[in-house]
């Protein structure tokens, strides 16, 4: 064999070489891509399951959904309120804790703030391409409907704002607020660079005795 063969022989093997590492790398991010999928589906699915226990429990116990009445554990990945928003589809068990652990769950409730409709600001954040991705389509007047040990909640949008990332714009109110937040552009490629924050008031509430309806 020549030295110019020699040449293009291992030229083709570098070459077949080099993308059989491609595909083996191509498999990999797939395989770590549907296991953080899998694991995302499985963590929803054991929140939505505690989350009807809890509903049961409560009624067999005749618990009364006040805020002087008994409260749902606030240990980080227990549900503590469901948020539903009819218009955009959006039906999702929250969980306490807005850790990447939590929110592969579901949205997660900010520690230390106020539950959906007790008085103070309630924060719920999840992942734009994930729980909130509906997000993309909210409007000012849609209706937002929670259900946490303040009872039934009917909410109505009233501001919608983006904010730099690094920026804090969460306010401490004293009157109940709920704020949803998320990552801003939903559809942005990478680590995105604003937050969407959408506030919401009280537009009607409703408090059962045995916590359902």
């Amino acid at each position: 064999m020549t030295t110019i063969g020699r040449l293009t022989e291992r030229a083709l093997h570098g070459r077949r070489a080099a993308s059989s590492a491609l595909i083996v790398c191509g498999a990999l991010l797939l395989i770590v891509s549907a296991t953080s999928v899998a694991r995302g589906a499985i963590a929803r699915d054991e929140a939505r399951a505690r989350w009807a226990e809890i509903e049961a429990e409560r009624a067999v116990a005749g618990a009364k959904l006040s805020t002087g009445g008994a409260r749902w554990s606030e240990a980080r990945g227990t549900p503590v309120a469901r948020l539903t928003i009819p218009r955009l589809g959006l039906d999702e068990v929250v969980v306490e804790g807005v850790s990447d652990a939590e929110l592969r769950a579901g949205p997660g409730h900010m520690i230390g703030g106020a539950l959906p409709g007790d008085s103070g600001t309630s924060v719920i954040s999840a992942h734009r391409d994930r729980h909130f991705h509906p997000l993309g389509g909210i409007a000012v007047g849609d209706t937002v409907v929670t259900e946490s040990a303040h009872g039934t909640v009917v909410w109505k949008v009233t501001r919608m704002r983006v904010v730099k990332a690094e920026d804090s714009a969460l306010d401490a109110r004293t009157t109940p607020t709920l704020m949803l937040t998320t990552c801003w552009p939903i559809r942005y490629l990478g680590p995105a660079p604003e937050r969407l924050i959408v506030e919401a008031t009280i537009a009607g509430k409703r408090e059962t005795g045995d916590g359902r309806r």
